[in-house]
Order: C-alpha cells, then structure tokens, then sequence
C-alpha cells in the first residue's frame, strides 16, 4: 500500500465515495421495481416489460456498485488512505479499519447476490441480498454517520473535511 502521510482523499477517491454513496442510497430507497418483479416471479405471475425495466435499473445499479467498489479498491490500494487523526482511540482506529472492510465486502458480495437471484435465480442469494446483507449495509452506514459526527462534533478532528 502506498503511504498515507496526507491528510486527504484524492480527487479520484472522493469523487467515487460519493458517486458510490448516491448509487447505494438511490438502490436502498428505490427498490420497490426489483421487490415487484420478485414478488411476480415467486408468485408465478405475469411479469410486464415495465415491471422488468424497473428491476433492471435496480440491476444495472448495482452493477455500476460493484464495479465502482472495484475501482475503489484499486485506488485504495494503490494511493493509499489518509491516516487516523492521531488523537483517536486505539479502539476507535480498529474499528474504523473493520467497518471500512467490512463495507467494500458487502459493496462486492450484495451485487453478486442480486445478480445470483436476478440473473441465475438463485433463491439463498436472494434472501441474503435482500435481508441480512441490506440490513448489514444500513446498520455500517448508520455508524459510518455517526462516526463522522463524533469525530465533527465531540471530537473536533474536522474529519469530513478528508472526503470533502
């Protein structure tokens, strides 16, 4: 990995933190195409061309995800990430690396089980996907939020200042 003496994200970094932000929100607040193409299909019911270019929205969307993630990760890898403010706890520092992980896990594994279910029709992959991953997904970016906050507000390490 690169070093990291910088107290920023790159340009690149920033803009594919956002980019990535907006696509995973847009999925998670708009995914009533892809719940009723699935509650079609389950049911045996006829699927109409408006129902699958819903659901395929929400595909290519995610599609777009895993691929940014990839992009992502390359970068991280490649230019490295700003270290921790130095004041920060220890625990806090292990935590962060866990949900930074953790995140890039689930932006790589939640498409590939949506594609699993949409694609293959792979039932577990769907289940996962739509249940314990989204909930696993929501839960990191409530703390990743929050995160932020206390680093902002209780903190003062003016954090956010690193992805802005």
């Amino acid at each position: 990995m690169a070093a990291a003496s910088r107290t920023g994200y790159t340009f690149p970094q920033k803009t594919l933190h956002w980019l990535m932000a907006l696509a995973i929100f847009f999925n998670l607040l708009f995914a009533d195409g892809m719940e009723q193409w699935n509650r079609l299909v389950r049911r045996g019911e006829p699927v109409t061309a408006a129902d699958i270019s819903s659901a395929n929205i929400h595909a290519y969307v995610g599609i777009a995800i895993l691929l940014l993630c990839l992009v992502r990760l390359v970068l991280r890898l490649v230019q490295g990430v700003p270290e921790a403010p130095a004041n920060e706890p220890k625990l806090a520092k292990l935590a962060a690396k866990i949900a930074h992980w953790a995140f890039y896990a689930l932006f790589a594994v939640m498409p590939l089980a949506g594609i699993g279910k949409y694609y293959f029709g792979n039932e577990v992959a769907g289940d996962l996907h739509g249940g314990p991953l989204k909930l696993l997904l929501w839960v990191l970016i409530v703390v990743h939020i929050t995160a932020v906050l206390v680093h902002q507000l209780y903190w003062r390490t003016n954090l956010i200042k690193r992805m802005t």
